[in-house]
């Protein structure tokens, strides 16, 4: 992936949060449990108190199924049936503090297609064209369904379009899941970033010679989060109901 590891990200209004499916139904105890997917919400949040800081834009993302959608195994689909409209698993977690005004879009709607990318079917192309937003910072879950396919038609729709590392979770249903999908947004041209990757108050300030050896360190520092965010799914194991 294109990991701009030097790169310092500064935030303005034409930057976008996009928080995708932090549901209760996709966290432990929910009806397509994602594991650990609970443990994500603290790095979420604290994006979320950048962006507000800057200025930048918000957006949640969630699935939004009526109860005979394809996707479910009541109806023939791979998964459980899970955040059904209006339901206590549809909504977002209630440790995710999002703002009193989020634009909140609703996806996979019509029971007869299957939609994991957010811009599918819904009107979050035109969001950001009237907000302005160039550049789209993407987290959430989970890496291997919704992130990705989002991620890939950001690209396509010409969005500059970070990855935030470590505030993305995976299923790894299938073994090397996640890789595939990290390799896949890395071909597309989409960025990889971690919290320490975004400017503070203290990065306008000159450097000097003795700190030059504390930057490299944080440096190293960047690129190992980042190869752990990329690696927390890889011991995922097989555990929905109904898989094969």
């Amino acid at each position: 992936m294109v990991n701009h590891l030097n790169e310092t990200y500064n935030l303005n209004n034409q930057d976008a949060l996009l928080i995708t499916d932090i549901q209760i139904d996709f966290l432990p105890g929910g009806a397509l449990p994602v594991t650990g997917g609970n443990e994500i919400i603290p790095a979420i949040n604290n994006y979320v108190d950048r962006f507000k800081a800057a200025k930048a834009n918000i957006i949640a993302s969630r699935d939004w199924h009526p109860p005979d959608h394809i996707s479910f195994s009541t109806q023939g689909g791979p998964w459980p049936p899970h955040c059904v409209q209006n339901t206590e698993g549809a909504k977002f977690s209630p440790n995710l503090k999002l703002p009193a005004k989020i634009v909140v879009i609703s996806k996979a709607t019509d029971p007869k297609r299957e939609a994991y990318s957010v811009f599918d079917g819904t009107n979050l192309f035109d969001e950001l064209r009237q907000k302005g937003i160039r550049r789209l910072f993407v987290c959430g879950l989970a890496t291997d369904y919704c992130v990705v396919n989002t991620v890939l038609d950001a690209r396509k729709l010409g969005f500059e379009t970070v990855v935030l590392m470590d505030a993305t979770l995976g299923i790894n249903v299938e073994p090397g899941d996640v890789d595939r999908a990290v390799d896949v947004m890395s071909e597309s041209g989409a960025q990889q970033a971690v919290d320490a990757d975004f400017s503070t108050d203290e990065d306008a300030l000159p450097v000097g010679e003795a700190e030059l050896d504390v930057l490299a360190t944080e440096a190293s520092m960047i690129n190992a989060a980042k190869k752990k965010a990329r690696m927390r799914s890889k011991t995922a194991k097989k555990r929905l109901k109904t898989e094969h």
